[in-house]
C-alpha cells in the first residue's frame, strides 16, 4: 500500500511541475533563418557550412527551443588519393538567453542533440608499379550518428522583424567532431 501511495504522490508532483512549465511556455513557430559560416571537422581542413533554423519559442521564460538543418562537405587530395566527407545534420537545441539590461544584444549559451548523416568517399587512381598498371578503386561509406552540440552566441536586432545572429558550436560526434562559427539572420514570423 505504501508503494501505491508513494507512486500517487510522485505522479501528482510531476503533473504539477508539468502544468507549471506549460503555463510559462510559449511554443510555436516564432522565427526562421539562414546561416553560413566556417566548419572545422576533425582530421580535415576547414570548409564552408550552411544551415537553416526554426525558432520554436520558449519552454521556460529564458529557455528557447530551436531546430536546425545543416550541411557541409569537404575533400582533400594527398598523393593522388582523394578523400571526401559530407555531413547533413538535423537537430534540436535549447538556448538559455542571458538578461543584459544595458544593451539590446541578447547573448545565449546552450546545448542539444543532433542526428548526423555522414558520407565518406575514398578514391584511389590507377597506379603504375614498375610498368604494371594496378586498377584504382573507389570506396564509399555512410552512417548515421548521434551528436551532442554545445555552444553559444548572441542575437542583435537589425529591424523590428529581423535579428542578426552569430554562433559558435562544438559538435561532439563519433569520428566527425566539428567546430562551427556561423553568422546569419533570423526573421520573426
Amino acid at each position: 500500500m505504501s508503494r501505491l501511495y508513494f507512486g500517487f504522490i510522485i505522479s501528482c508532483l510531476c503533473i504539477s511541475f508539468v502544468s507549471s512549465a506549460a503555463a510559462q511556455s510559449n511554443i510555436g513557430f516564432k522565427a526562421a533563418g539562414l546561416q553560413v559560416g566556417v566548419v572545422n571537422p576533425e582530421d580535415f581542413d576547414a570548409t564552408v557550412g550552411f544551415s537553416a533554423h526554426l525558432d520554436l519559442g520558449t519552454i521556460a521564460p529564458r529557455i528557447m527551443l530551436e531546430t536546425h538543418l545543416g550541411y557541409w562537405s569537404t575533400s582533400e587530395d594527398e598523393f593522388g588519393i582523394e578523400a571526401s566527407v559530407r555531413d547533413i545534420t538535423l537537430g534540436a537545441k535549447a538556448k538559455y538567453l542571458f538578461d543584459v539590461p544595458s544593451t539590446r544584444i541578447r547573448p545565449f549559451a546552450g546545448g542539444g542533440l543532433s542526428i548526423h548523416f555522414v558520407s565518406a568517399e575514398l578514391t584511389i587512381p590507377d597506379q603504375n608499379i614498375m610498368g604494371v598498371i594496378v586498377p584504382g578503386s573507389t570506396v564509399n561509406d555512410s552512417s548515421t550518428k548521434l551528436g551532442l552540440d554545445l555552444g553559444g552566441g548572441f542575437y542583435a536586432p537589425m529591424t523590428p522583424k529581423m535579428n542578426f545572429v552569430t554562433e559558435l558550436w562544438a559538435g561532439i560526434v563519433n569520428d566527425v567532431n566539428q567546430l562551427a562559427l556561423k553568422v546569419g539572420v533570423l526573421y520573426n514570423l
